[in-house]
């Protein structure tokens, strides 16, 4: 644990896309939701989708470094290497407990998985002489607590956003004394997440293109009328993305998690800069798999 004084002006801390792509379907073009904040040496993840462990390799994040687990929902893009991220920490050194938070049941989900994998956890917790994986994860179903959780200077609450008919589904805000990074999961434009992301430096934020709907459901599931709907209702249109974060005052917007992904008339930087520059005055990044931030102190 870090110590309450100016350690944390000392520490570089920076802010990894680790995936930006949205939804479950199989694409090329970007891996699935999640993101690494990192703080000095420890690292925190928001969402597990699909490959993270590989992205956190690409990134050279170490896996022995992680700290945290973060879960904003449970649709299976931002929850389905929630377990497999652990085994490969722990297969790869990891030797210090990792307290990990996501909506109900992710107290069963995690103990699920250990037993669905009991067999090489025994079999290598004997023969590597390493600590018992079930006792390195401490996995708590997220409440009203808050704040949710606190190490050291970083303190992390969560709100309840709007995700279409999934609930609940959470926003998190990872605060410092000297900055603040918002992650608003999926959901459509929220009062709670403005109300969160109030005066942030950093809201990461999902967006879907609206012009984008109709191709799709063409593409994956012509004539599904519950499949628009649920696209329509679950996501924030890139300029409404805008407009929330300027009336939250934040100092830079960050968009992910974009949908749709990889068709080329749909899915160019300049049509997510363009929706999300209609209203935010800003800086605005697009993210890019594997897109670095540095996270600078406004207050020092």
């Amino acid at each position: 644990m870090l110590s309450h004084n100016n350690q944390h002006l000392k520490l570089n801390s920076r802010l990894v896309l680790l995936g930006t792509g949205g939804g479950p379907s199989i694409k090329k073009a970007r891996a699935q939701p999640s993101n690494a904040l990192i703080i000095g040496s420890d690292v925190f993840i928001i969402d597990a989708g699909n490959g993270v462990s590989r992205q956190m390799a690409l990134a050279d994040i170490s896996p022995q470094d992680i700290q945290g687990v973060f879960i904003t929902h449970n649709h299976s893009d931002h929850v389905a290497d929630y377990g497999t991220l652990l085994l490969r920490a722990w297969q790869s050194g990891l030797r210090e407990p990792v307290h990990t938070f996501g909506p109900s049941p992710i107290e069963e989900m995690t103990s699920r998985y250990l037993d669905y994998m009991k067999w090489v956890i025994e079999q290598r917790t004997v023969e590597k002489d390493r600590p018992h994986l079930r006792d390195l994860i401490l996995a708590q179903n997220i409440s009203d607590q808050e704040p949710l959780f606190e190490h050291g200077f970083l303190t992390v609450s969560a709100t309840e956003v709007s995700h279409g008919a999934l609930r609940p589904a959470y926003a998190f805000r990872f605060q410092t004394p000297s900055w603040s990074v918002v992650f608003s999961g999926d959901t459509a434009r929220s009062g709670n997440l403005r109300n969160l992301a109030k005066d942030a430096d950093i809201l990461v934020h999902e967006a879907i293109n609206p012009d984008a709907v109709d191709s799709m459901v063409e593409q994956h599931f012509p004539g599904n009328d519950s499949f628009r709907k649920a696209l329509i209702d679950g996501h924030t249109p890139v300029e409404e993305v805008g407009l929330l974060a300027q009336e939250a005052g934040v100092k830079k917007l960050i968009l992910t998690h974009l949908v749709p992904s990889g068709i080329p008339d749909f899915d160019r930087p300049e049509i997510w800069l363009e929706g999300a520059g209609k209203h935010f005055h800003g800086e605005i990044v697009v993210g890019e798999d594997l897109l670095e931030v540095e996270i600078c102190p406004q207050r020092i």
